[in-house]
Order: structure tokens, then C-alpha cells, then sequence
């Protein structure tokens, strides 16, 4: 009898504390192409939520944003395609640019998933142009008062355009910041995201985020240093244009930049409590494609049936912004607290939520063996019912309903439904 007891409170205390020999992190950048004034683009909310409910980062830095109002809509997007967990820093309209034209409607954010990290300080960095946003996290770890995994996310949108004169003000940008990084202990574990505009390695903005004889160096994850611009060698790591067509806000100049960067202090490759995966760098909607050069992200040459990225994705990625998103994976060995979301439940989850012919469903607790689950239309039909029974993974033919996106949901728990979406 003791042994069973004693089981059972070793299950009770895995259940409370999501132990894990490595936790992992998915981090996107995104350029939201002056969100939300720009809208030459009708509900261009629906393309974003797409595509979050595809990646589903738990650090999500964008930039472009214009005003707080368009800073909740992404946040309300994100709780619904991401998790209810999400939140978002304190939005701050730019305050770099006042003695030049007061354009302060170009802003920088982090959202986050609450769960899993914590806001300690926000910090912002003036430049004649824009700020770069500094947010101070810690994990939200078993012993995060005694053991504190702590890192710092930096998103910025370097000044645009060529030329020496441009050249020389992203320059003077990174210097600024270099003066607030001398601050910091050189140890300090840093991940940036943003819109660099820069269009060779050999510019000075960039080799200053390099330079090995900086407080703090910055390392490109990707390793694909050398001249972007108009290289189709680079494609891989483009991320502008994804457009061809005028008339739909920002860039059309097809698929030749690589503006977008994710870069990590380099004690973040290998050494510190929270590490860049290996190989994890990729440009979210970019098939790596030569084919691609000098094309709409959503034309024929930038995908075929092989490819990882589907048109839908890639359609809703043209529809949304001239720019790709990036991301990276980040993992450490700390164990976290599983704060247990009450709405998001861990009754049951869907192994992907796009899917064009199988719906395969995780069940996580003895309430839903042998249950039913009732999938609904999103004008709130239902249309059509699955037979649980006792196993962990169930897979589900859903084949027969049209493409759209749907809700799955228990009859008999009350419990949140999940949705996904059928793209045949």
C-alpha cells in the first residue's frame, strides 16, 4: 500500500513540474509591413492567424507595427492561434526619430507565452531613427530564485535603403546600441531579431555586430555570411520580396534580399543555459528554391510537392507582408513549471493543426477514453462526431470535409475546443 502511495505522489509531482531532459523553444521575427494602416490587403488578420496557428512560436518579436490598437490585435490573434498564454510587452510608440519628422508610427514587440517566460526589466534604446526594444527574460523555472535562467531578446528595424549615406546611419544605429551592450556583463546570453536592411556582409553595421572585440559579439546561427543582394547562391536565406504585384503595400521587387535576421550572442551556440539549436535557422515560407529568384513567394517556382512549405502557407505569408518570417529553435536543460492553463487543456491535443486528409489527436487523461468528439464548422454546425477509445495517439479520416477552418470539441467535459484547419 505504501509503495502504491508513494506512485502515486511521484506522478502527482510530475504532473505539477513538466520535467524534461531538454525544453525547446520556437522564436519567430516578422516584419508586419506597417500594421495595421497598411491595408491595400483586405483581412490580412486571417493570413497572420494562419500562419501562427502553423508555427506557433512562444517568442514572437515583430516590428512594424503602428499604433497600440494594432499591438492588441496581434496579441488577440496570437492567444487564439498560439495559446492563451501569450502575451505581449508593454507597447511604446518609437521615440528615436523627434528631431527629424516625429514618424514614430513604426514600432517594435515581443509577445511571449507567459508560461514560460518572464518580463523582468523593458528597456529602450534611442538612435536618430528607431529605438531597439530590450526586454530582460527569465525562464520560468523550478528554481528560478536560486538558479535564474536569465537572457535578454533585442528587436530593432535598421534604417532602410542603399547607398553610403544609409550605410552609415545603420552603422551609427549599431554603435548606439553597442554603447548600451557595453553595460552588460560579456557573458550575457542575447538573442536579436529584426529588419537589418542590409544588403552585403561586408557593411559596416553588420561586421560591427561581428566584431570579435566587442563587449558582446553576435553570431549569424545561419552561418551564410558573405553578399546577398541579387545573389541567387543566398536564396535559402532570403526574405524580401514576396511580392511581384504592385498595388499591395511595401516591396514588389520578387525574392532577392535577405533582410531579416535572427543573430544570438555566440556564447549562445554552444556554452550558455539557454543555446541555439544546431542547423534550427530557417526562413519561415522559403523552400530554399534557386527557382524562387525574382518571384512572388506564392508562384510555382517557389514550391512543388516535395516542398516543406505549402502554397497555402506561402499564399498567406504574400498576402500578409513583403517580408518572410525567421526563426530558430532555443533549448535549455532547466526544468520549467508547468503553470497549467486552465482553458488550453491537457485533456487532449492535435498533433498539427493544418492538415489535409488525417486529424491525429493526442489524449492525455483517462476523462476521454471510449468519449466522443464533435468536430464543428465555423458557423458553429456540427459536422461530424469521432468515436474515441482508449489509446494515446488516435488518427482521425476527416477527408470528407471541405477546406475551412473547424473546432474540435468534447460534448461531455468542459473543456476549451481546439481548432484547426483542412487545406486540401
Amino acid at each position: 500500500m505504501k509503495k502504491k502511495i508513494l506512485v502515486f505522489i511521484t506522478i502527482s509531482l510530475l504532473c505539477v513540474l513538466n520535467v524534461s531532459a531538454q525544453e525547446t523553444f520556437k522564436v519567430m521575427f516578422y516584419n508586419l509591413l506597417n500594421y495595421p494602416l497598411e491595408d491595400a490587403v483586405p483581412n490580412r488578420e486571417d493570413d497572420l492567424e494562419y500562419i501562427l496557428t502553423d508555427y506557433k512560436p512562444d517568442l514572437f518579436l515583430v516590428c512594424e507595427l503602428n499604433n497600440s490598437a494594432g499591438a492588441t490585435n496581434v496579441l488577440n490573434i496570437a492567444k487564439t492561434a498560439i495559446n492563451s498564454n501569450i502575451e505581449m510587452a508593454t507597447y511604446v510608440s518609437n521615440t528615436s526619430d523627434d528631431n527629424i519628422g516625429d514618424q514614430n508610427d513604426l514600432q517594435n514587440l515581443l509577445y511571449y507565452d507567459s508560461a514560460k517566460f518572464i518580463i523582468e526589466e523593458e528597456i529602450i534604446v534611442p538612435t536618430y531613427l528607431r529605438d531597439f526594444n530590450v526586454y530582460k527574460l527569465k525562464l520560468n523555472t523550478v528554481d528560478q530564485v536560486t538558479n535564474p535562467v536569465v537572457f535578454y531578446v533585442i528587436v530593432c528595424h535598421l534604417k532602410a535603403s542603399e547607398g553610403p549615406t544609409n550605410q552609415q546611419r545603420r552603422f551609427e544605429m549599431v554603435q548606439d546600441l553597442d554603447a548600451y551592450l557595453n553595460t552588460l556583463p560579456a557573458d550575457t546570453n542575447i538573442l536579436l531579431g529584426g529588419d537589418l536592411n542590409i544588403y552585403t556582409a561586408t557593411e559596416s553595421a553588420f561586421q560591427e555586430l561581428l566584431d570579435t572585440s566587442n563587449n558582446i559579439t553576435f553570431a549569424d546561427p545561419a552561418n551564410r555570411v558573405g553578399r546577398w543582394n541579387n545573389n541567387s547562391s543566398f536564396v535559402d536565406v532570403f526574405t524580401q520580396s514576396t511580392r511581384t504585384q504592385s498595388g499591395l503595400g511595401g516591396s514588389r521587387g520578387g525574392f532577392d534580399d535577405r533582410f531579416d535576421f535572427i543573430l544570438t550572442s555566440e556564447n549562445m551556440l554552444n556554452t550558455a543555459h539557454i543555446t541555439y539549436v544546431p542547423d534550427s535557422y530557417q526562413v519561415y515560407g522559403n523552400n530554399g528554391l534557386t527557382s524562387c529568384y525574382n518571384s512572388r513567394i506564392n508562384s510555382t517556382n517557389c514550391g512543388n510537392s516535395t516542398s516543406e512549405f505549402s502554397f497555402e502557407i506561402r499564399d498567406a505569408l504574400h498576402n500578409f507582408s513583403d517580408h518572410l518570417p525567421v526563426t530558430v529553435l532555443l533549448e535549455t536543460d532547466a526544468t520549467l513549471l508547468n503553470v497549467v492553463d486552465a482553458e488550453i487543456s491537457r485533456y487532449f491535443e492535435l498533433k498539427n493543426n493544418i492538415t489535409r486528409y488525417f486529424l491525429n489527436i493526442y489524449i492525455n487523461s483517462h476523462l476521454l477514453f471510449n468519449e466522443y468528439l464533435d468536430i464543428y464548422n465555423s458557423l458553429g454546425q456540427k459536422v461530424k462526431t469521432l468515436q474515441l477509445n482508449s489509446e494515446k495517439e488516435q488518427q482521425f479520416d476527416v477527408s470528407d470535409l471541405q477546406s475551412g477552418l473547424y473546432y474540435l470539441a468534447s460534448p461531455n467535459q468542459q473543456i476549451k475546443s481546439l481548432k484547426f484547419l483542412i487545406s486540401n
